[in-house]
């Protein structure tokens, strides 16, 4: 996850406006001159709210939320300034680059605050709050076993006892029910926010920042879930059968929902921990486990992130400052509190480039990190773009790189840097796919509809008397999963995934998930690929980084169609780069549920 406080922050921001006051937009102003002085303002600002969030996330205590809160204040008041200043400019004279600068500026805010200070510094409270209340999470499994977050998901990676999933599940959820009332606040104000900006809802904000009218946008995303639907419909086939063959009818009843606490992960969002439970018994697997090969070869939480640098360079990318080193969060501090979630952090935007991340010294996070890195070298690759172009293409971007990595963690990767001996035959391949599926493909209903249900709440569709029915309502349609134990409108369910109290858009994700295979499938033919693209590896490919470098230099100058044709030659999203990575796996799939005569779909 990209931690980019310039537009993300406003969740948990917000001191009286000061430095910008004069700068008031009318007819008189200069609009080259109004964009500069935003600018320079907005970077300083910007980088002083970087420092601030920065620490309180490493060091929760009361101190330091509220100074992440005044600072927080301060860059939203200014947004939220600059923001209303922008929308009043006469663009007729200014440049296609200034133009865009200006629309950025209106839409810079994720949760715009009112132009009231009292409910503006109110706003900057309630992101505070609602970031300690999941950075201080805990549940505790006896009087002296209080775990964290990370702790508790590897306890739902790694245990096969139901009703231990199931105790472990339903405790982290104690931790949101606190937020609920906090979150209902925080909607009313960033929609009195919006609202002044001239948009109906938060909602519509978020979806006017994919260079398309807001109302378009929901359709391109039902276009691409619609692609790739049948491929996802199959693997849940496959999966609840060989749970229900695990766990028998009474805990996974064939055509419902598969119960979320059965899937590996603590939100059901990867399944990719139960590969051991559904990996077909007469086929090969992947032929090793990477968390096994890590501890045989001696790698610990630094030298997970050193060998992830080593991808970079390979492609001639410079490798990470010292500071990156010197100030990194890679070890889950034992004397205090941390937000554990990782992140990639550009504190100054330029080479202040950082990640914090609780690192379990597993396979998952070792794929993480390479992920989190990816952002690191995007956030610096446009750090010689003018402040408000210093962002990738759109927000799907940003996650997007970081996979494309991720999936280049294959076999061929693995062999070059002396984790394995020899490449698995090709025999191995449908378990690697299905292995990787487990967690690209069971991720994308869910990564589509976390904004389907904030989208609804920011414009009153779903009320505060609903919030949880309507979250479980939509998990249900779009994934399939339902709760393991029963749910009321006391829980609050979606404040136990942090980018609801984090307020972090989270489409970015599904549109990284479909983006990443069409960047893979065209920087493999780049590097010379000839073989199958689940076989691929850009490691070492200097020619892949090249081309990669010169879109990730682009940063958000140029709307996102011309940035994907710089390394795919389309300015199409599409699904079908992730149907013919999965198209061996996606036949095998179909077969093995008509074999079992399943009845797919719930």
């Amino acid at each position: 996850m990209q931690h980019s406080l310039k537009w993300i922050l406003s969740a948990s921001c917000v001191a009286v406006l000061s430095g910008c006051a004069s700068t008031t937009a009318d007819s008189n102003i200069e609009p080259q001159q109004f964009i500069n002085d935003a600018e320079q303002d907005m970077a300083v600002t910007v980088e002083k709210a970087g420092r601030a969030e920065w620490i309180y996330s490493n060091f929760i205590t009361e101190d330091t939320a509220a100074l992440a809160s005044e600072a927080g204040q301060m860059y939203t008041e200014k947004a939220v300034h600059y923001a209303s200043a922008a929308a009043r400019i006469d663009t007729s004279t200014l440049t296609p680059a200034e133009r865009r600068k200006l629309d950025i500026l209106k839409r810079a805010l994720t949760l715009p605050a009112p132009t009231d200070p009292d409910k503006s510094q109110r706003m900057a409270q309630l992101g505070t709050e609602l970031n300690g209340l999941y950075g201080k999470g805990r549940f505790c499994l006896s009087e002296d076993k209080c775990l964290s977050q990370p702790q508790l998901s590897s306890i739902m990676a790694s245990s096969r006892d139901p009703e231990q999933l199931k105790q472990v599940w339903q405790g982290w959820r104690e931790i949101a029910k606190p937020m609920r009332p906090l979150f209902e606040e925080q909607v009313a104000l960033a929609n009195e926010g919006a609202q002044s900006l001239g948009y109906d809802n938060v909602g519509e904000l978020w979806r006017s920042k994919y260079d398309m009218p807001a109302e378009q946008f929901p359709q391109q995303l039902d276009g691409l879930w619609n692609e790739v639907k049948p491929l996802y419909e199959a693997l849940h086939c496959y999966v609840r059968g060989e749970l229900n063959a695990e766990y028998g009818n009474d805990v996974v009843p064939l055509n419902s929902p598969i119960p979320a606490h059965l899937l590996g992960n603590m939100w059901a969002q990867q399944w990719g921990d139960i590969y051991p439970v559904v990996a077909p018994a007469n086929m090969p697997g992947p032929g090793y486990d990477l968390t096994q090969l890590l501890a045989e070869h001696n790698y610990d939480e630094k030298k997970m992130v050193q060998q992830a640098e080593a991808f970079f360079t390979s492609m001639g990318f410079e490798p990470l400052p010292q500071t990156f080193w010197e100030r990194s969060l890679f070890v889950e501090p034992q004397d205090r509190d941390v937000v554990c979630h990782a992140s990639a952090w550009d504190l100054d935007n330029e080479d202040d480039i950082r990640i914090k991340m609780c690192i379990r010294k597993n396979g998952e996070d070792f794929k993480v990190i390479h992920h989190e890195l990816g952002h690191n070298i995007y956030q610096r690759a446009y750090k010689n773009q003018p402040f408000l172009f210093k962002d990738s293409a759109n927000d799907g971007f940003h996650e997007a790189i970081g996979d494309v990595i991720s999936l280049s963690i294959t076999p061929d990767y693995l062999q070059q840097i002396g984790l394995i001996e020899q490449v698995p035959s090709a025999e191995s391949d449908i378990g690697l796919l299905l292995r990787q599926a487990l967690d690209k493909v069971a991720f994308l209903p869910f990564g589509l509809m976390i904004d389907q249900w904030r989208w609804k709440v920011f414009s009153g569709e779903i009320t505060p008397e609903n919030y949880n029915q309507a979250w479980w309502d939509l998990r249900q349609q779009y994934q399939g999963v339902m709760a393991p134990v029963e749910r009321s409108e006391a829980d609050f369910d979606p404040g136990a995934k942090y980018h609801v109290p984090g307020s972090v858009p989270y489409t970015r994700y599904f549109l990284a998930h479909i983006l990443q295979f069409q960047f893979y499938q065209a920087l493999c033919e780049e590097a010379g690929n000839t073989g199958p693209i689940h076989r691929c590896s850009i490691y070492n490919s200097k020619e892949a980084g090249a081309k990669l470098n010169t879109m990730l230099e682009m940063g958000l100058s140029q709307p996102w169609p011309q940035a994907l044709a710089a390394v795919t030659g389309s300015e199409q999203m599409s699904g079908q780069a992730l149907l013919n990575y999965f198209a061996p796996l996606q036949q095998w799939l179909d077969q093995q549920n008509q074999a079992a005569n399943r009845q797919c779909g719930w």
